[in-house]
């Protein structure tokens, strides 16, 4: 789900809360050495995120934070701030010349260059956590 969090809203935080879990706490946020990515350029988005993206020429920036149940891709547009609310059921990332990230028919790409490879640590530690979340519900079959 898409969201303008440029300003507070109390039913905007509570309904990303319940989508995602709330943010991690000081300690649990040590512990997972950080929660949160640098920031990247947003280079390609879905055409039902145009919206969220600079019209002009102009460098389009985003990051992404960790929830217990999902991630935030926090993208900035000029003087708006949008976040998009992805829980790790529906999250799917392919690693294609940068990080493209997919969910609910939309997506991000991200542009392989030297902030991306910054992120690197950080995306090992998303994909780690993808797993353990998804083998919670690894169903074996039996017969």
């Amino acid at each position: 789900m898409l969201y303008n969090t440029t300003h507070t809203n109390k039913e905007t935080v509570r309904a990303i809360d319940q989508m995602v879990g709330k943010p991690y706490g000081f300690f649990e946020s040590l512990k997972l050495k950080g929660t949160g990515s640098k920031r990247m350029i947003v280079d390609e988005v879905s055409p039902n995120l145009k919206s969220v993206i600079n019209a002009v020429d102009d460098i389009n920036y985003g990051n992404i934070e960790l929830r217990p149940q999902g991630i935030l891709i926090h993208i900035t547009k000029g003087h708006k701030n949008f976040t998009w609310a992805i829980p790790y059921y529906q999250l799917v990332i392919y690693k294609i010349n940068g990080s493209s990230i997919h969910a609910q028919g939309k997506f991000v790409h991200f542009r392989n260059n030297k902030t991306f490879k910054e992120n690197k640590k950080f995306f090992d530690k998303l994909l780690d956590i993808k797993v353990k979340f998804d083998e919670q519900y690894n169903f074996t079959s039996v017969g």
